[in-house]
């Protein structure tokens, strides 16, 4: 599976508030709604400027704060397909995988890259390209992989019922 757009970047510590403020957890919203406030406070332009495929590379301890599920769901009914940085926070590392949104761990990509890069990932083969400049990162396992492919835990579990059944 591959993933190609550009990139959207951002430093250290970005919480959960920040990538969905915490004034908009009170009402009910669907994915797309969410989205429209994605990373409003630290990136006012995010949404209007994100497209399918695009990625975002941050610093460390990303999604920390909060444990707000909505984080992982506005970044990726944004068009985001995956976030790359040193490090999640743990809570926000798992809103990811059970919402179908790529987190991928590399300390590496994050002093190279820069917003508007174009890259490509490749998550079978564990590589990033941007540039000239190739990063690897350990592809996900087979289970996390079909998670992840199905958009998520909730549909990953009806398709294995589906199949079972």
């Amino acid at each position: 599976m591959i993933i190609r757009g550009k990139i959207f970047k951002y430093g250290d510590d970005v919480n959960t508030d920040v990538i969905f403020p915490g004034k908009y957890t009170y009402e009910p919203m669907t994915p797309e709604q969410m989205a429209e406030h994605a990373l409003e406070d630290l990136d006012p332009e995010f949404t209007e400027r994100c497209e399918e495929g695009d990625v975002i590379v941050a610093g460390k301890n990303f999604g920390c704060g909060s444990s707000r599920e909505q984080a992982a769901i506005a970044i990726k009914a944004a068009g985001c397909r995956a976030v790359i940085a040193p490090s999640f926070a743990r809570i926000f590392y798992r809103n990811c995988l059970n919402n179908g949104l790529f987190a991928i761990t590399n300390a590496e990509i994050q002093g190279k890259a820069q917003t508007g890069d174009e890259i490509t990932i490749d998550l079978i083969e564990g590589t990033i390209e941007t540039g000239n400049t190739e990063f690897s990162f350990p592809p996900p396992s087979k289970e996390v992989f079909g998670i992840l492919k199905a958009g998520g835990l909730i549909p990953y579990n009806r398709e294995k019922l589906t199949r079972s059944g």
